[in-house]
């Protein structure tokens, strides 16, 4: 048995469904039972779609929702990816209220992205810490002195880390560069995604990322809708995308929009990359996401206590079981026999 594995998911249409719904033995979430929704839609959308996912625990009706991770639209136009450029927005000189007036309340939200060399994102960060939400910079272009700047005001996390970002450079690491900078405040650490599907990053980008910082690595898988549904063409958000094998591109382009791969296939891969023991890949999509949430007494551990969340893995490690508040909630096939 292993701990309960905490996976961002893109879930954006809102743009469509939320995860709290999605049964515990869907593909998209490959018997991992909490987790954190992400968005990505237009900007009418979120105000409607945030409070129809709550934050909740799970259980045979679905798996639990341990809030939203925003991603957009205060991010770099340069490293925009996926997201719409008609979406993107800089800060207002009355900053938190534009937050505030762009997402509406906050009160399901455990994760936001935004980039740290927009004007006014100091405050901003400065603000949504004080709420005890988690700042998280990516889609960006900023040096390591704006990196290092953010941090030093509440940021803890990196998304999806080489990915949409400056690529790191020896006079200048840029956003990388966090991993191993000495301005990070005593006591803080930093936590960086990484998407092991074999797509986004290098094996040897993992193990680079890994041997400087194991201790903040979260695997996170990045999927989109997609996932499960096979070649073709489907929706992302008000987007359509095209999956061809194991990549999703925005219908049309070879941008990447996400994953499709489940979060068992992340840890496979992130384990034969790296080299790394079976206990430090799995603590990668368990309990280093639980710390970045300041939820390790509850999720991410086994510990008299704790909440009852988990998977069971074969050797191979696929998962054969998924266990919420302790109760059998799917089982594959062949572990029934």
């Amino acid at each position: 048995m292993v701990p309960s594995l905490q996976v961002q998911l893109l879930a954006p249409s809102g743009c469509g469904r939320a995860v709290a719904r999605m049964h515990p033995s869907s593909p998209l979430l490959s018997g991992l039972p909490p987790c954190a929704a992400t968005t990505l839609c237009a900007p009418d959308i979120p105000r409607q779609v945030l409070p129809q996912i709550p934050v909740k625990r799970g259980g045979p009706q679905g798996a639990g929702v341990l809030g939203v991770h925003l991603e957009g639209p205060f991010i770099s136009q340069q490293k925009r990816g996926a997201h719409p450029e008609a979406h993107l927005r800089s800060f207002a000189a009355d900053a938190f209220c534009d937050v505030l007036a762009t997402y509406g309340p906050l009160d399901n939200v455990s994760v936001l992205t935004l980039a740290p060399e927009l004007e006014h994102s100091q405050e901003v960060i400065r603000a949504l810490t004080a709420r005890g939400i988690r700042v998280s910079l990516g889609h960006s272009v900023a040096d390591l002195r704006t990196a290092e700047a953010a941090v030093q005001s509440g940021a803890t996390f990196i998304t999806h880390l080489f990915n949409a970002m400056l690529p790191f450079h020896h006079r200048d690491p840029g956003i990388v560069g966090l991993l191993t900078s000495d301005q990070v405040p005593p006591g803080r650490r930093i936590f960086y995604g990484m998407i092991a599907d074999g797509i986004h990053t290098n094996p040897a980008a993992l193990r680079i990322a890994h041997r400087a910082h194991p201790q903040g690595l979260v695997l996170v898988t990045d999927a989109v809708p997609a996932l499960g549904l096979g070649n073709g063409r489907h929706t992302l958000g008000q987007q359509v995308v095209e999956v061809e094998g194991l990549s999703a591109y925005v219908a049309g382009t070879r941008t990447l929009c996400g994953s499709i791969a489940p979060m068992d296939v992340c840890v496979r891969n992130f384990l034969q990359a790296t080299g790394c023991s079976v206990e430090s890949a799995l603590e990668a999509a368990s309990l280093h996401p639980a710390q970045l949430l300041g939820l390790e007494k509850q999720k991410g551990t086994l510990d008299f206590g704790a909440d009852a969340d988990f998977v069971v893995l074969d050797d191979t490690l696929h998962v054969q079981a998924t266990y919420i508040s302790g109760e059998l909630v799917w089982q594959a096939e062949a572990a029934r026999e």
